[in-house]
């Protein structure tokens, strides 16, 4: 599963191992606000969310076959 603060505080970590002896002092706040930024952009869900919608679409799907089959029966009447 997608964890967006899990990815953010990895990479972050990452980079600031990097940058360590750097004189960017604000580098790693600068650096989450990009990142939380790009990531609000991209829309993204949660793979549980993902699940949970494609299944509300499978439901709904099967419902509609449903009542396409009952208006045809009633059309045939």
């Amino acid at each position: 599963m997608f964890n967006q603060a899990q990815f953010i505080e990895q990479l972050t970590n990452q980079t600031k191992e990097m940058f360590k002896n750097n004189p960017f002092n604000d580098f790693e706040t600068n650096f989450k606000a990009i990142l939380h930024s790009m990531f609000e952009k991209f829309d993204l869900v949660s793979r549980e969310e993902f699940d949970i919608q494609q299944r509300v679409l499978a439901d709904t799907r099967a419902k509609l076959e449903a009542l396409e089959k009952q208006v045809q029966e009633i059309s045939k009447k």
